[in-house]
């Protein structure tokens, strides 16, 4: 079978390698890999040598936004030959610590988790591939190539679980919410807060291609500067990572606001902050900021319920470019227009 490898730390070596077919343990499903998508993540797998290779090999295969057709399935797995499946990334660490053994291992203490695609695990970016049946999200076949949208959206829906578990520490009742960035993870956690009945607002640099039509079709407002803004939001999930965006934010919101951060900002940027004032802000006003990074099974569940709901037609929007496994790299460099770009497996 064929498969996107990489080293990570060497972009230069990153290619299509032959492996051998995989053979699964007992108990394990074996899967017709179909889509993976490209994220930032990938990205900066590929770039940092620091992501730890699986254990004796010399390289990994990437991804880690996957779906995939169950091909073999033993007959206690709960699954059958032909489902729609999406692999879960993460994976407790080995002892493990209270988090992973209350199967929570998005909030894993001690690190030593594992992660398909990412950190000692091969990825989900090869013809066939195995996994443990509880580790694998059946997909409704309605959804069909739209299920590579489910481990995304798994990410914002632990974002606006996280707002939830918070916002109960007092009276929270958001009315407003603001979402930075019109990337696929701001548009799937504008999504959600339309689907939650709320007000979304929606805040990107570009001004004109799909992501405002997206957002406008959605039914949320879309905004090019927080100058426009004419109202505090009471719920920021913020998905652009960019730090400046981030803390001028943070002076913007509601009293008892809650900002969840889904992006990495990188730890070579630097930025002068009014460091004080946004302190006394956070305090007088009793506001959160929190990140959140992964997710559990809970999450990939409400992910898949989140995009049986949407309407499919503007979802497949999101998928906006599909390249061939053979060039699988071409998915590396960003176009204009760019939301989601998937790498066909089959292809």
């Amino acid at each position: 079978m064929k498969a996107a490898t990489v080293v990570p730390g060497k972009p230069e070596l990153s290619t299509v390698t032959e492996l051998p077919d995989p053979t699964p343990q007992p108990g394990e499903l074996l899967v017709e890999g179909l889509l993976v998508g490209m994220c930032g993540t990938d990205r900066g797998v590929i770039e940092q040598s620091h992501n730890a290779l699986p254990p004796g090999q010399d390289r990994m295969v990437l991804f880690h936004e996957s779906l995939g057709r169950v091909l073999h399935a033993p007959a206690i797995s709960g699954f059958h030959e032909g489902d729609y499946v999406v692999g879960v990334v993460r994976r407790p660490d080995p002892e493990p610590c209270p988090a992973c053994a209350a199967g929570q291992w998005d909030f894993c203490l001690n690190g030593r988790f594992t992660e398909r695609g990412i950190k000692e695990l091969d990825g989900f970016g090869s013809q066939r591939w195995t996994i443990e049946p509880r580790f694998a999200i059946p997909v409704d076949a309605d959804l069909a190539e739209l299920g590579v949208l489910t481990e995304p959206t798994s990410i914002v829906a632990k974002a606006w679980e996280q707002a939830e578990v918070i916002g109960k520490r007092t009276y929270f009742a958001p009315q407003r919410v603001l979402v930075t960035g019109a990337g696929a993870i701001g548009l799937l956690a504008a999504l959600i807060g339309i689907q939650r009945g709320l007000e979304v607002h929606v805040l990107d640099r570009v001004t004109e291609g799909p992501k405002p039509e997206l957002v406008r079709d959605l039914g949320a407002r879309y905004h090019t500067s927080l100058d426009d803004l004419d109202f505090e939001p009471d719920l920021v999930i913020e998905a652009t990572g960019a730090g400046s965006v981030v803390f001028d934010v943070l002076r913007r919101t509601a009293r008892n606001a809650i900002t969840v951060l889904t992006g990495i900002s990188g730890q070579h940027r630097t930025l002068s902050v009014p460091a004080g004032a946004i302190n006394d802000e956070l305090v007088m006003d009793n506001d959160v900021v929190v990140g959140s990074v992964n997710a559990n099974l809970g999450h990939y569940r409400q992910a898949v319920q989140t995009l049986a709901a949407a309407d499919h037609g503007w979802l497949r929007r999101l998928l906006s470019r599909q390249v061939p496994l053979e060039r699988w790299t071409d998915a590396l460099e960003q176009e204009g227009e760019d939301i989601k770009v998937t790498v066909d497996l089959q292809a």
